[in-house]
C-alpha cells in the first residue's frame, strides 16, 4: 500500500484560532496548544493559557518591565492582551499592537484598544508613545540585522522624545539541545547569525506564513541598535537564558 503524500497545511491566522479556542475556554489551561515548527521540522508545542496568564505567573523581569512602562505604551505583538490588561487596570493608557486578526479580536473582547498590524507597517501617527513594551522574546521580531534597522526606525518614528524600548529575549547560545546546536551551526555556515529563526504557528490543518524571529545575545543586541536611533542602556538577566533589555531613544 502505498502511503499517503505529506500535505502541507493551509495558510491562515493558525495564532489567532488557537487564542480565540483558549478564550472560549476561560483561557484554562489545556483547552488549546500552539505549535511552533521551525524550518528544520524541529516543533515545540505551548499550552495557549501563557497568554491570559495574571502578574502573579510573569517572570521577574516581565513585571520589572511593565511596572517601569511610563506616558503612553504600546505593547508591540500582544497576542491577547495580558499586559496591556494589567497596564489599563493601574490606569495607564495602554494600546495593543497586533497583526493577526483573530488574536486582536480576543484582544478587543477584553477591552483593549488594539492596531491591527506589524511592527513594520505602523502608522507614526498612531503615537507618539512614551514605552515600547516587547515581552515574551518579542524583541526577537526585529527578525534579522538586515530587517531590524526598519523596525527600529519605525519606531523611533511613533515615540516621543526620550521614549524607551523595553523587550526580552531568550540568548540563543545557552542550550544543550544536539537540535539547536545543529541549526546555530548550519546559521553560521549560511553566514547567518547563530538564534535567528524561520518559524511558522501551527494549528491542525492550519498554518501562518512563515516569518524571521532573531534571539539575541545582550552584545549581540548592543550591534544591532548601532546606527539606529536607540541605544542599549541596561540589561536585567533573569539568571538563565533570557533578560530583559533596555533601549533609550538618542535623538
Amino acid at each position: 500500500m502505498r502511503p499517503h503524500p505529506i500535505e502541507e497545511p493551509r495558510t491562515g491566522d493558525a495564532f489567532g484560532r488557537i487564542l480565540q479556542r483558549c478564550w472560549a475556554a476561560g483561557g484554562a489551561p489545556g483547552a488549546a496548544y500552539e505549535m511552533t515548527e521551525r524550518s528544520d521540522g524541529f516543533m515545540k508545542v505551548n499550552d495557549a493559557s501563557v497568554y491570559f496568564t495574571a502578574r502573579d505567573a510573569w517572570p521577574a523581569y516581565e513585571l520589572a518591565a511593565v511596572d517601569a512602562a511610563t506616558g503612553r505604551v504600546l505593547d508591540v505583538g500582544c497576542g491577547a492582551g495580558r499586559h496591556v490588561s494589567d497596564l489599563l487596570a493601574r490606569g495607564i493608557d495602554a494600546t495593543g499592537l497586533e497583526p493577526s486578526p483573530g488574536a486582536a479580536t480576543v484582544a478587543r473582547e477584553r477591552g483593549i484598544t488594539v492596531i491591527e498590524t506589524t511592527v513594520e507597517a505602523l502608522d507614526p501617527a498612531s503615537g507618539p508613545f512614551d514605552t515600547f513594551l516587547m515581552l515574551a522574546n518579542n524583541l526577537a521580531l526585529l527578525g534579522s540585522p538586515e530587517h531590524a534597522p526598519g523596525v527600529l526606525a519605525v519606531l523611533a518614528a511613533a515615540a516621543r522624545p526620550g521614549a524607551r524600548i523595553l523587550g526580552s529575549c531568550r540568548g540563543p547560545l545557552d542550550t544543550d539541545s544536539p537540535e539547536h546546536k545543529r541549526y546555530q551551526e548550519r546559521n553560521r555556515a549560511d553566514g547567518r547569525m547563530p538564534g535567528h529563526l524561520r518559524l511558522r504557528i501551527r494549528d491542525r490543518g492550519l498554518a501562518t506564513d512563515w516569518f524571521d524571529y532573531l534571539f539575541l545575545t545582550p552584545d549581540e543586541l548592543a550591534g544591532i541598535v548601532v546606527g539606529s536611533p536607540w541605544r542599549l542602556v541596561d540589561v536585567i538577566s533573569d539568571g538563565a537564558s533570557s533578560y530583559l533589555a533596555e533601549l533609550s531613544l538618542t535623538g
